[in-house]
């Protein structure tokens, strides 16, 4: 078998991560990697080839295909010159700091005929794809709600992330993931975006974000997010006619509820609870409520790079397209001009605004 030659630049916390990644695959050599701190280069595996820079190492090295894992702002740049170098290209999100850098890179990659993707590899999350298998599956029936919900408690940012100019806060950072998801799960058009985004503790890069994305086949998706929370949670929820499809960890700890009957529509007793006088959202009769396990899912983020390879190979088409790409960056510009104005933001078919 012919070996894949594969270069990463920038080599810091997440080029690490992608070297680790690609030597868990036979095919591929990782054969060198470049960052312009030296520092970085220091432990370098035995046998890849280090370098300063990107120039460097497109000038030296004779690659399939590269990860560029540098800052957001260099993003355009490094992928124009991958491009015209004739390499296959992955990289890393947020992939543009606008949406007309985004068409630049697309554009360069079209015409020198090489791949180019995007690391979204939260869509192989485990919880993500278990909700993923209860829509797809339609396993509470037609479904009005989608709740995509995390908090954390350590609520400073840290490196890049406390610069708006690098991309900074978590719409930049969690947010493209969280958004991907949902786009990747609900097959339908966008209707509207409406977003509340804020800076809590942090002073110049938003730390929580509240986004409702209506789709025109009437599903609301609800994203929300914040660092300060002091309640660290990873959840979903799914509601159906059928049932409700719930998940509280990125484990896919969770459950599938449905009742047995509904609440009849004939004159009764007042049910005295703990809420008053009330049987909707009194506690539960016995036997009401029934609990069923979630479906099934081997899902992690390894699999991003076998259907990579998958498509390098002409197997299949890519995993993560361009063209979703680019819808995940114009509804984040649309979550901030929400942000911005207070008002909702239209999109028109094919998911455009």
């Amino acid at each position: 078998m012919k070996k894949i030659k594969a270069g990463i630049v920038g080599y810091g916390f997440m080029g690490h991560c992608h070297g680790e990644m690609l030597g868990t695959f036979d095919e591929v050599v990782f054969a060198a990697a470049a960052d312009t701190n030296p520092e970085q280069l220091k432990d370098v595996p035995q046998g890849v080839h280090a370098y300063g820079t990107i120039d460097e190492i497109l000038k030296t090295e004779e690659l399939d295909f590269i990860i560029i894992a540098t800052p957001n702002p260099s993003h355009l740049e490094m992928v124009e010159k991958s491009a015209k170098a004739g390499i296959h290209i992955i990289c890393e999100k947020p992939a543009a700091m606008s949406i007309e850098e985004f068409d630049k890179m697309t554009a360069a990659a079209k015409e020198n005929q090489v791949i180019f993707t995007v690391h979204q590899q939260r869509r192989w999350d485990k919880d993500f794809r278990i909700m993923k298998e209860v829509y797809d599956r339609r396993l509470v029936g037609d479904m009005y709600v989608i709740k995509s919900q995390l908090y954390g408690i350590n609520g400073n940012m840290h490196d890049w992330h406390i610069y708006p100019e690098m991309g900074g806060g978590m719409l930049y950072d969690w947010g493209v993931h969280l958004i991907d998801q949902i786009l990747f799960m609900v097959d339908s058009e966008i209707d509207s975006v409406f977003a509340d985004v804020r800076n809590v503790i942090n002073r110049d890069v938003d730390d929580y974000f509240h986004i409702l994305i209506k789709f025109k086949n009437k599903i609301t998706a609800d994203m929300e997010l914040g660092t300060y929370y002091l309640t660290p949670k990873r959840a979903w929820f799914i509601g159906g006619t059928g049932g409700s499809a719930m998940i509280d960890g990125f484990g896919g700890e969770g459950k599938i509820v449905r009742t047995t009957h509904l609440l009849e529509n004939v004159p009764g007793t007042i049910t005295m609870t703990a809420a008053g006088p009330t049987r909707s959202f009194g506690p539960p009769a016995p036997g009401l409520l029934i609990e069923e396990d979630l479906p099934i899912t081997n899902a992690e983020h390894r699999q991003y790079m076998v259907h990579f390879l998958k498509a390098l190979h002409g197997e299949e088409e890519l995993a993560v397209k361009p063209e979703e790409v680019r819808v995940v960056l114009d509804v984040m510009e649309a979550v901030r001009e929400s942000a911005r104005t207070g008002e909702a933001v239209r999109f028109k078919n094919n998911n455009q605004r």
